[in-house]
């Protein structure tokens, strides 16, 4: 078996690839980077120091690892360009054979949320130049933050946004996990593409999602995209408000409405909705 190094493993994706790989093909191949290795000790597997900054760290934590799986950064864009092709680089001189990269779908100009887009759009573009074996993920929004907001949305009576009857590809890192798992682990889709998420729902379809798992009585509320801005830039700040807005007017343009591979990249179709909100219904 391959050994397969996961990077970023202290963030949720992260985990949720080292975990769906464990439950595939058991801990002994799997190497866990994160910038504060303590942070993944708990994960069973080997923990090496992997950060993003650090160019000739990253060489010698991939020593010996067949396949990298790169996690998207999350610094502003126009830094993590340069962090992404440190890991590829140091790839490259370690003698990785192939990286999978998490990238990410969304609207490439016109929103607040397209510089994100385009420097993982550059970041494709290096992974596909790179001579080594490659895939791309593009992943849909997850759907936990939603989850995560529901006190907050009990508070308000209401979701709110300027996503308007746009429709998205949601999907879960535990689905991501799986897909993911199956990428870095078959070299039958080297050299491919694929959108990553599960049939998409507008925010209505959403709200009812949550009302039926939480046993809520939220209603959806359209919002224009100036004032969606202003509510959360006063909450998260510049730099995350504005991103978030900008996902959600790409939401509302459409850009998250796209055909998803997601069955062909994990050999399984994406959990449906009802499921996974029944899931949430039983341990609520």
């Amino acid at each position: 078996m391959a050994t397969i190094a996961v990077t970023a493993a202290s963030g949720h994706l992260g985990r949720a690839i080292v975990e769906a790989l464990i439950a595939r093909d058991g801990a002994d191949e799997i190497i866990a980077l994160a910038r504060t290795p303590e942070k993944v000790s708990d994960l069973g597997v080997a923990v090496r120091k992997g950060d993003y900054e650090d160019r000739a760290g990253l060489e010698q934590a991939l020593l010996g690892v067949d396949t990298v799986l790169l996690v998207s950064g999350m610094d502003e864009p126009s830094k993590r360009i340069g962090q992404h092709r440190n890991v590829i680089e140091a790839a490259k001189a370690a003698g990785v054979s192939k990286i999978v990269y998490t990238s990410v779908q969304g609207p490439d100009e016109g929103t607040s949320f397209s510089p994100v887009v385009q420097s993982n759009r550059q970041t494709e573009k290096d992974v596909r130049d790179s001579g080594l074996n490659w895939i791309v993920g593009r992943n849909g929004i997850y759907i936990e933050p939603d989850i995560d907001y529901i006190g907050s949305y009990e508070a308000a009576g209401e979701i709110a946004n300027c996503a308007g009857d746009g429709r998205c590809g949601y999907t879960s890192r535990a689905e991501l996990g799986a897909a993911y798992a199956q990428l870095l682990t078959s070299d039958v889709h080297n050299g491919q593409i694929f959108n990553l998420h599960g049939a998409p729902l507008t925010q209505a379809e959403l709200t009812d999602h949550i009302n039926a798992a939480f046993g809520t009585s939220l209603v959806y509320r359209p919002m224009s995209v100036e004032e969606f801005k202003q509510d959360r830039t006063a909450e998260l700040g510049e730099f995350l408000g504005t991103v978030i807005t900008g996902i959600y007017a790409g939401i509302r343009a459409g850009a998250f409405d796209n055909p998803s591979q997601y069955a062909e990249a994990a050999g399984r179709p994406h959990q449906s909705w009802d499921a996974y909100f029944a899931a949430l219904k039983t341990t609520s």
